[in-house]
């Protein structure tokens, strides 16, 4: 069992506003404190999920990117600056961090995930936010998360629309995972990337927002989780829409047969 930290009088300043919510208080900033959260990606979708992850007061970020800051970025990759342009996204993402919350540790991993780390990688968190802009990673990833228990919250954003869900199959029948969604992956080919088809910078915040609130509401315990429901955002039409997920028995990550 973890033992949740005392909090100090400067960190009850600084959460005052979620220690007076009933459903978090004092306890449940203990456990965010306490726990460990990582970010696929310091990229559209990772920048603000990591931003308020950090505010939240979560304890341990770690974030993984292998890439660079470039010009084309900064049009949605809120976390980065001009000044950064051609430092590592995960150091760029450190200094934010730091400057936002001294308190919370951060753990860049400038490394690609592949099949060969990421098993060593994921172990070592609680939760896992997933802001990937290719579909081997989000396979990958919904693979591992399933094989360790881990809490899967995987978003992903094209032009105006974005969609957003939480995987957690091994808690049972009500749980699909992203393999139930969709069996296959579509090759990269079939699909276009945002540097092809274009992405309203302001819809990654919507999306990695909102990451963000699941990710916390996971460790916590609160509210109506997103396993088991897709939840898609059209920008252009400012609607919400929401479809119910079943686990498929013959799901070949998390299915009976």
């Amino acid at each position: 069992m973890t033992v949740l930290p005392d909090m100090t009088e400067a960190q009850i300043r600084r959460y005052a506003r979620h220690i007076v919510l009933p459903e978090i208080g004092g306890t449940g900033q203990s456990r965010l404190i306490a726990a460990k959260v990582l970010v696929i990606g310091a990229g559209g979708l990772g920048a603000p999920a990591l931003q308020y992850l950090a505010a939240a007061g979560i304890g341990t970020l770690g974030v993984i990117d292998d890439d660079t800051v470039d010009l084309s970025n900064l049009q949605r990759q809120i976390i980065h600056r001009t000044a950064d342009i051609g430092l590592p996204k995960t150091e760029s993402a450190r200094r934010a961090l730091g400057e936002i919350n001294p308190e919370v540790t951060v753990r860049a991993h400038r490394e690609r995930l592949t099949a060969e780390n990421v098993e060593r990688i994921v172990a070592d968190y609680d939760v896992v936010a997933d802001g990937s802009d290719n579909f081997a990673t989000r396979y990958l990833l919904n693979d591992a998360c399933y094989r360790l228990r881990k809490i899967l919250v995987s978003a992903a954003i094209l032009r105006f629309d974005g969609q957003i869900s939480t995987y957690k199959a091994w808690q049972g029948e009500s749980h699909p995972c992203l393999r139930c969604i969709f069996p296959v992956a579509p090759s990269e080919e079939s699909v276009p990337s945002c540097a092809q088809a274009g992405v309203l910078g302001a819809l990654a915040g919507t999306l990695g927002a909102l990451q963000a609130t699941e990710v916390v509401k996971e460790i916590l315990g609160i509210g109506r989780s997103l396993s088991g429901r897709l939840l898609t955002y059209d920008a252009l039409g400012a609607a919400f829409d929401e479809m119910t997920v079943a686990k498929r028995p013959d799901c070949p990550t998390c299915g009976t047969r």
